[in-house]
């Protein structure tokens, strides 16, 4: 009986997707074309390597394997084709144990630990250390794949754990870390940008240091990327403090650091709570949930705004669930609706960049941690990073709030490109867009832009299972091709005379090449 029941669901769910067989509620979403509200880098999708070894294990489960920067297969097809599709990826390099990984080169370090076991160590284990033949192995596949990449330091080199538990003082140590920039300066090796620490800010994790000693270190790595990288042109970026929002910690550390030291502002996000959290999948579709964050994004806008104008705010680490995510959920279609949710969220409130933890590694990786095949979000992080460009148009509705709505200027093409989510398991929605042309707040004038055709691009689960590792774009399951690589992701053509058919649990991208919007010019 119950397999009958999913096979009518199947067939009622592929006549709605395909046809106007099925009641929809009618929804008009208006977009401000004239001015945009927000930038983001160009390169705003980000995802994260990390260190952990395999024994790395939470709620009697190890999610890692062979997922760490140290032991990860690095002659994977897969991987490398996985990584030359978004030409190019923003990856951050770092996490928890950056800050006990020495580097083995330079003579300031006379012993190479390697990570192992510890209860008393910082997050479970002991010191560890990166060989130089496995960075240059690395960086053989970062050129080969022309990755944009983020190297996290260790800044806790140097300094001594005080009285408090898990306060550190102290000068930090930067000898060896710049033994490592000058080998990897030395070697060629492109670097976007060193990162100062992770997860130290506040009142920490596992370990923590006051805001002013902070910026005084990350002074001192302003200087060494100075005296290494000379030319402006490419000189990597400095980013920091890698860690929670706390308002007075952030100003203080902006203020003391001062102009034009750090580049980006960068912080984390795991609002979804525990990966063991049995209310997980809950809370990825619930809208009000999801909005309680909107009011961090606000805070961290307005102090960078204030208090560090000549940065920008990056999401530097956002994984939704920590502990390595949820075991059922975090790489499952339904994910997708609290990660793409947090894109264009993130985006209205001027981050520059959202770096996904992980792109392969725990629960939440982009890519399957043993296959290293796509799960559903990769999919979606692709799209954005080829439709959606660097401006930010506000986009409203009045419908219900389980429709999510973003809009941006498509990316080199003339047009606008909208993210539209229903979260709602049994509405779908027929959206129409307006252009919101109005200049001034008390005159308004709306105009519905009309052309030909638009471009669609509908992701939904297979089967309808939103806890499915399977995605369809414009109903077709999306799966390596026999070569291993990503395959195409092609739009459907639609008339725009017609409204966006949205199915109930979908996630669609549309292109409006003929949307008149000032802001795109």
């Amino acid at each position: 009986m119950a397999g009958l029941r999913l096979a009518v669901f199947c067939v009622l769910a592929s006549l709605c997707f395909s046809s106007s067989l099925c009641a929809a509620d009618d929804v008009e979403v208006f977009v401000k074309g004239v001015t945009s509200i927000a930038k983001t880098d160009d390169n705003f999708i980000c995802a994260t390597l990390d260190w952990w070894p395999s024994e790395k294990c939470d709620y009697n489960q190890c999610p890692w394997e062979k997922a760490g920067l140290l032991n990860l297969d690095l002659n994977s097809k897969i991987l490398a084709n996985a990584i030359k599709a978004f030409d190019p990826l923003r990856i951050r390099l770092g996490g928890s144990l950056q800050d006990q990984l020495v580097y083995q080169v330079g003579d300031s370090i006379k012993k190479f630990p390697h990570f192992k076991r510890r209860d008393d160590g910082l997050f479970g284990f002991s010191r560890g250390s990166l060989p130089m033949d496995r960075w240059d192995q690395l960086n053989a596949l970062f050129k080969q794949t022309n990755a944009k990449i983020t190297f996290g330091l260790n800044a806790l080199h140097g300094k001594r754990k005080s009285d408090n538990s898990t306060l550190w003082v102290g000068e930090w140590n930067s000898k060896n870390a710049r033994d490592f920039m000058k080998y990897t300066a030395s070697k060629g090796y492109r670097i976007d940008s060193y990162e100062l620490g992770n997860e130290l800010c506040a009142s920490g994790v596992s370990a923590r240091l006051e805001a002013d000693q902070y910026a005084k270190d990350i002074i001192q790595l302003k200087e060494i990327v100075k005296e290494l990288y000379p030319d402006r042109e490419t000189q990597p970026k400095v980013l920091g403090p890698a860690g929670f929002y706390d308002t007075e910690w952030f100003k203080t550390f902006l203020e003391v650091s001062g102009p034009h030291v750090v580049d980006g502002v960068t912080h984390h996000i795991y609002n979804l709570g525990a990966g063991v959290d049995k209310t997980l999948i809950n809370k990825i579709q619930d809208p009000y949930f999801l909005d309680e964050i909107a009011e961090t994004f606000k805070d961290i806008e307005n102090v960078v705004k204030e208090f560090g104008p000549w940065a920008g705010p990056w999401v530097g680490e956002s994984g939704g669930a920590y502990n390595s995510g949820g075991k059922d959920v975090s790489h499952t279609f339904v994910n997708g609706f609290w990660y793409l949710d947090q894109l264009g969220m993130t985006a209205t409130f001027n981050n520059k960049v959202y770096c996904r933890q992980s792109l392969i590694g725990g629960n939440y990786g982009l890519l399957n941690t043993t296959s290293f095949i796509p799960n559903p979000d990769y999919y979606g992080a692709l799209l954005w990073h080829r439709l959606m460009g660097n401006t930010v148009l506000a986009t409203n509705h009045f419908g219900s709030p389980y429709l999510r709505t973003y809009t941006h200027c498509s990316k080199k093409k003339p047009g606008i490109t909208m993210l539209i989510i229903n979260m709602s398991n049994s509405t779908s929605i027929d959206v129409s867009v307006t252009n919101d042309e109005n200049k001034y707040p008390h005159s308004y004038r709306m105009t519905v832009d009309g052309s030909n055709q638009r471009e669609e691009y509908h992701l939904t689960p297979k089967d309808g299972n939103i806890q499915s590792d399977v995605v369809l774009l414009n109903g077709t399951p999306l799966q390596l091709t026999s070569s291993r690589d990503i395959p195409p992701l092609n739009p459907k053509i639609v008339d725009s005379s017609s409204p966006i058919r949205v199915a109930p649990d979908s996630i669609v991208y549309v292109t409006i090449r003929d949307f008149k919007a000032p802001a795109c010019a």
